[in-house]
């Protein structure tokens, strides 16, 4: 027997299994009620104080998808979508807590909408 396609299973298997997980995350999300997406952006000290990974941790917590990123002019931006409570989980973390070391003065929400389907499977820090 060759070792080479058990190691092959080995390693597609826990793939494998990650895609199962995010479509049953989508799934789970899609049947709790009218899904919303809103875009944000943070101000305040955000950068530089780990804002994006604390955002993306807290992100997978609550089970909202979207993405994270810094911006040139020294702020925070993204989007979140996920089932309604559990977007304004998010957006109250956005405005009011932020990482240890952050600093925030004020969090604009924008394009907040009613969607049909996520356009994510996660959460993710974009660069």
């Amino acid at each position: 027997m060759c070792p080479l396609p058990l190691a092959a299973a080995a390693v597609a298997a826990p793939r494998a299994l990650l895609r199962l997980l995010n479509r049953g995350l989508a799934a789970a999300m899609s049947t709790a009620g009218p899904l919303k997406s809103v875009d944000y952006e943070v101000f305040g000290r955000v950068q530089g104080v780990c804002f994006r990974m604390y955002t993306e941790d807290e992100a997978r917590k609550i089970g909202v998808v979207g993405w994270v990123k810094n911006t040139s002019k020294g702020t925070v931006t993204g989007q979140v979508q996920g089932p309604e409570d559990k977007v304004n989980s998010m957006k109250s973390w956005l405005s009011k807590i932020g990482s240890p070391s952050s600093r925030i003065d004020r969090t604009n929400f924008s394009n907040e909408k009613t969607i049909s389907k996520l356009e994510y499977s996660n959460f993710s820090i974009r660069y």
